[in-house]
């Protein structure tokens, strides 16, 4: 057997260069900027108004002064500025040349067309041509598009950008005693859910998932699911033969040309695991049990999905205090299924009692994944320790 960090080692090794394709701005939400996207304009374009209000000259507060015009947005003044004069102005607005200070409108007595200051802000209210962003600014690739991004590249004018082709993923589970969801099961049948869950943890990642239809456990319906996922970037099988390991679906991908990069890793839950080369694309071979397969969905096929999109593979580590004593570990890199409580900064992590690799509910509870490294010795509440974030509402420290 491989450490954990051998074994994500060689399945990052399997990752292609990043893909690029052009989308419009509107369909780039959540996919990773491959390339630059440049600024096609100044913002803002003009000095503007920051408030609702008068435009003036510093050098003739507090006034009198004869308002002259008006300035609005998509509607401005258009005159030359004088001496004593004043622009009513609104936010948003461009400042006339000339004007070089804009008073809210509160701060003013009008009478007819006439205003005097009454208090003057401390700051001009002016907001400066391009002091958001100017023409040929760049927003740099490597980062995933989100609302934000969206908006300001929307405000720079640019209409589509080249972001990573999201890696196309195959699902495929195996086993005569599995049936899908909705289905009623015969005796010695049970649903199949690894398969959902793994397409959901595909899709999390930034890959778009596809489930095959369940294979059975014989050579024949295996060759023909692999025959379903050509073309894939990345094959990901759940479970093995009846006999309960690997060696069918090994048999078959060897078949396929398929190079086996390893197989078995020193961790628990997941012993069972295998990666390899297919085509130009990947395979991973995840054991059946559910929450096996979920946790090595998360330490090896997400970190490679996030690698092939040319971001920071991961997984996340955080750290936490443990909330209670625990024995020392076996030879074995352990996750236990654990929840987290208290403050954000650095908060307490408690495994559940039970650690069944079958139990989905105990996996659904879960809020982390709690790291023991092999031979870690006994632990003591109030130790730091290493987790993996479950949830998305978990803030990094």
């Amino acid at each position: 057997m491989i450490s954990v960090e051998q074994a994500l080692a060689h399945v990052l090794a399997l990752a292609p260069a990043p893909r690029p394709e052009t989308v419009a701005l509107e369909h780039a939400h959540g996919r990773v900027l491959l390339e630059p996207a440049v600024a096609v304009m100044t913002q803002p374009p003009f000095d503007a108004s920051a408030m609702d209000g008068y435009a003036m000259r510093r050098a003739d507060l507090p006034g009198p002064l004869d308002v002259i015009g008006t300035s609005a947005a998509g509607h401005p003044w258009g005159g030359e500025a004088r001496p004593g004069t004043a622009i009513r102005i609104f936010t948003g607005a461009p400042v006339p040349t000339g004007y070089d200070h804009v008073e809210l409108q509160e701060n003013i007595l009008r009478e007819d067309d006439r205003i005097t200051l009454q208090t003057r802000s401390t700051g001009s209210n002016i907001r400066a041509r391009g002091n958001d962003f100017a023409a040929g600014d760049r927003v740099e690739p490597g980062h995933i598009l989100g609302a934000a991004q969206i908006g300001l590249l929307a405000a720079m004018n640019v209409a589509d950008v080249t972001v990573a082709r999201a890696p196309q993923v195959v699902i495929l589970t195996g086993g005569d005693e599995l049936v899908p969801p909705g289905t009623t099961p015969a005796p010695g049948q049970i649903i199949s859910s690894n398969d959902l869950a793994l397409a959901a943890l595909a899709r999390e990642a930034g890959a778009v998932p596809r489930i095959l239809p369940i294979a059975r456990d014989t050579p024949d319906s295996l060759r023909d699911s692999f025959r379903a996922a050509e073309g894939a970037d990345l094959l990901v099988t759940i479970g093995g033969a009846s006999v309960g390991d690997h060696d069918l679906i090994a048999g078959i991908a060897a078949e396929q040309g398929i190079v086996q990069s390893f197989y078995k890793v020193a961790l628990r839950p997941g012993k069972p695991l295998m990666a390899g080369r297919m085509g130009a694309g990947a395979m991973l071979g995840l054991p059946g049990n559910p929450v096996s397969a979920m946790v090595c969905g998360i330490l090896f096929m997400q970190p490679l999905i996030r690698a092939m999109l040319g971001l920071e593979p991961g997984p996340l580590i955080r750290t936490a205090l443990l909330g209670r004593d625990l024995p020392a570990e076996g030879p074995r890199q352990h996750y236990l299924r654990a929840s987290l409580a208290g403050a954000d900064d650095l908060p307490r992590i408690t495994p559940f009692d039970d650690q069944d690799s079958a139990r989905l509910t105990v996996m659904s509870d879960a809020d982390a994944l709690l790291i023991r490294p092999p031979e870690d010795p006994a632990r003591k509440a109030g130790d730091r320790v290493s987790f993996i974030p479950l949830r998305s509402d978990v803030r990094p420290h």
